[in-house]
């Protein structure tokens, strides 16, 4: 397989995990790191500039599904914002293998906690339950 089809392929799953909402970063800067010969700083602000308009996107239609609660996202959007900038200004100053064994540990973390750590069942959520559903559509129990 030629270096550009996997690149494309790489391009649509990180896209395609992103419009999940699972952020699909990883994909991308693991491709990039690993496969693409690309350097872990530079890999990463490639990914950045990838996922501004496929997140933009990919919010475009979880706002029309009614999958966004901002009320609850607002907290971790300031939050984020905050620890984005220090997480900008730290890894120009830890160097690209720092970041990279981070990034790898971080990786490796939630790996782990995705597959050893109990989980319990959540009952899933009926359209009319989903964030911004019009409350007067909502069914009452008598």
């Amino acid at each position: 397989m030629s270096g550009a089809l996997v690149g494309c392929l790489a391009g649509f799953l990180a896209g395609f995990i992103g419009g999940l909402g699972l952020g699909g970063g990883g994909v991308l800067v693991l491709f990039l790191t690993l496969f693409a010969g690309v350097g872990q700083l530079r890999a990463q602000g490639i990914n950045l500039a990838f996922f501004i308009p496929v997140g933009l996107f990919a919010l475009v239609f979880h706002i029309r599904n009614h999958l966004v609660d901002f009320k609850a996202a607002w907290p971790a959007i300031l939050l984020g914002l905050g620890g984005a900038a220090l997480g900008s200004l730290i890894a120009g100053h830890i160097g690209a293998q720092a970041v990279g064994k981070l990034f790898g540990a971080l990786l490796l973390a939630l790996g782990g906690w995705e597959v050893f750590a109990p989980h319990k069942e959540k009952k899933a959520a009926s359209p009319a339950d989903r964030p911004g559903a019009d409350d007067s559509k909502r069914r009452k129990s008598v």
